[in-house]
């Protein structure tokens, strides 16, 4: 896997944090630096319309294939988060204001790049009384504007200081899937993810299919943070009795040595048996391997959780 070079001084909050030393990665997760036209292109069209991305903010190891596909994740409301989670690649700080034009834009990119099927996911705006949710609602709105036939996908924040109808907001505005990510166990919560809370999270997950039953829901976790096998299938059935759709669990890899350290990379052979599992529990679609994300194809996982209520109403 190519390395990712974070600039000086993007992580100010995990500074006086110990450093955690970067094991070597095995073979089974080691990516090629993008470098094909496509990819160029597609990073060309993001640039031209100012648009920040979770490939290039987050690091993510399949940019250089989707990328070359046309394929990218969309981060809106900036590039500053207000959470401070240790797993994150993602800057923290205090964010800027909006930027009105930021729907319409997207909207732009993913008419351009033709997109059949966009995700579009954001920081934590803790900042904001509604976290954000009605700059989703005019993503959405824009993007269905300007090309009425892309499927929409939503990772959304936690809202977790905002009123009920922030997740109303977005749920409204009728994307395809709403996705919200556990990200870990709860037992991790305390060390991983601080500024959030496990069962509200679940809940968020749980009260999107109580607004509206037919709406996808999608949630994903990191595995090699520390977690044992039981806390993950215990996830998993958590998952299924908040009626959630469809399940991603990937390898945690660690951008810095200031961030939460890999305790582990779990094998081939794990995910799989993780994969096995989850059918088994129901879930409609299953993406488990070291270099799932949860945007990584997801317009085919999509397409394939669409077929699958088709065949059960017929």
């Amino acid at each position: 896997m190519r390395d990712l070079k974070i600039p000086e001084g993007r992580h100010p909050e995990k500074a006086h944090r110990p450093d955690n030393a970067q094991p070597k990665k095995p073979s089974w997760i080691r990516v090629k630096a993008p470098t094909s036209e496509g990819y160029k292109q597609t990073r060309d069209i993001l640039r031209a319309k100012k648009l920040v991305t979770v490939c290039e903010e987050a690091g993510c190891p399949n940019v250089g294939e989707c990328w070359s596909q046309g394929h990218a994740t969309m981060m809106i409301m900036g590039e500053i988060c207000t959470r401070g989670c240790t797993f994150c690649n993602v800057a923290t700080g205090k964010p800027q204001a909006l930027d009105a034009f930021e729907p319409g834009r997207v909207a732009h990119a993913v008419a351009e790049l033709g997109l059949n099927h966009v995700v579009v996911t954001s920081v934590d705006r803790d900042d904001l009384p509604d976290g954000g949710a009605e700059h989703f609602a005019q993503t959405i709105r824009a993007i269905r504007h300007r090309r009425p036939d892309t499927t929409i996908e939503v990772l959304i924040p936690d809202f977790l200081r905002c009123g009920p109808e922030a997740l109303e907001t977005v749920v409204a505005a009728r994307p395809d899937v709403l996705n919200h990510n556990l990200e870990t166990v709860p037992g991790l919560y305390p060390e991983v993810r601080p500024g959030a809370r496990y069962f509200h999270s679940l809940r968020l997950l749980q009260r999107v299919k109580e607004l509206d039953p037919l709406m996808f829901t999608k949630s994903g976790i990191m595995v090699g943070l520390g977690e044992d096998r039981q806390a993950v299938q215990q996830v998993m059935d958590d998952m299924r009795s908040a009626n959630v759709d469809f399940l991603t669990i990937g390898q945690y890899l660690q951008p810095t040595p200031k961030h939460h350290a890999v305790a582990r990379f779990v094998t081939p052979e794990e995910f799989k048996a993780y994969e096995t599992a989850a059918w088994g529990k129901g879930f409609l679609m299953v993406s488990a391997t070291p270099l799932t994300r949860s945007s990584y194809h997801a317009g085919d996982d999509f397409a394939r959780m669409r077929a699958a209520r088709q065949a059960g109403r017929g």
